[in-house]
């Protein structure tokens, strides 16, 4: 099993349907009805089992997005290329229509002097996890939120924010994240919102707002 599928070795495999992106392969389908939408997934369902490969699925209405990697190894492997192969099979034989062009993912990277220091913060506040390759990473593995990486720069003071990220989970979820942060080196800054609200902020001063929808009128 070769590691690590880079865009080349994509290129030489000759997987027109898919585009590496994040240390994984894109692929989105438009499909003629939801119904048929479904039915293409289920079939990926059944080689996916086959291969004991298993490919995250994202149907919509009118398409269905596939990403594929290695979580073992923290990217693109041969496995990846082979289950790719035949879900682009799968979805000529059901008529669905590669849009490669359309497929797109998000990361966040947040600039700091010291990543160590802030990293336990945004992993506790966010619910998630390490990628044993890219220690500076904080991941979903359940795949709802985007990857948070720490982008090295300068000391500097508490940055004026122009944005920030708003994490929303259950209620009776909130109390115990908005701890985790705070253990893991955190601050409050506002609690005047609550529960809708809690307003906290890593050890270099980046905000982040622990959200619910008790108290909202929407």
């Amino acid at each position: 099993m070769a590691d690590h599928i880079d865009a080349r070795a994509l290129r030489e495999a000759e997987l027109p349907d898919w585009r590496l992106l994040v240390q994984a392969l894109h692929a989105r389908f438009d499909t003629p009805s939801y119904a048929e939408g479904l039915t293409l997934l289920a079939a990926i369902g059944v080689v996916a089992d086959e291969l004991d490969h298993h490919p995250d699925l994202d149907l919509r209405y009118g398409h269905l997005n596939v990403k594929l990697s290695s979580h073992d190894v923290g990217g693109v492997t041969d496995r990846d290329l082979r289950l790719a192969r035949r879900i682009s099979e799968l979805a000529r034989e059901a008529g669905a229509t590669p849009r490669p062009e359309l497929t797109q993912t998000l990361e966040l990277g947040l600039d700091t002097a010291d990543w160590a220091r802030i990293r336990p913060f945004w992993k506790a506040v966010l619910g998630g996890a390490d990628n044993a390759r890219l220690p500076d990473e904080v991941r979903d593995l359940g795949g709802s939120l985007p990857t948070l990486w720490f982008q090295e720069a300068e000391e500097h003071d508490a940055p004026r924010q122009r944005w920030h990220p708003d994490i929303h989970v259950p209620a009776d979820v909130a109390e115990a994240r908005i701890a985790a942060a705070l253990d893991a080196g955190g601050t409050l800054v506002s609690a005047e919102h609550a529960p809708s609200f809690t307003v906290l902020a890593d050890a270099d001063g980046n905000k982040v707002c622990v959200c619910t929808s008790e108290g909202r009128s929407e």
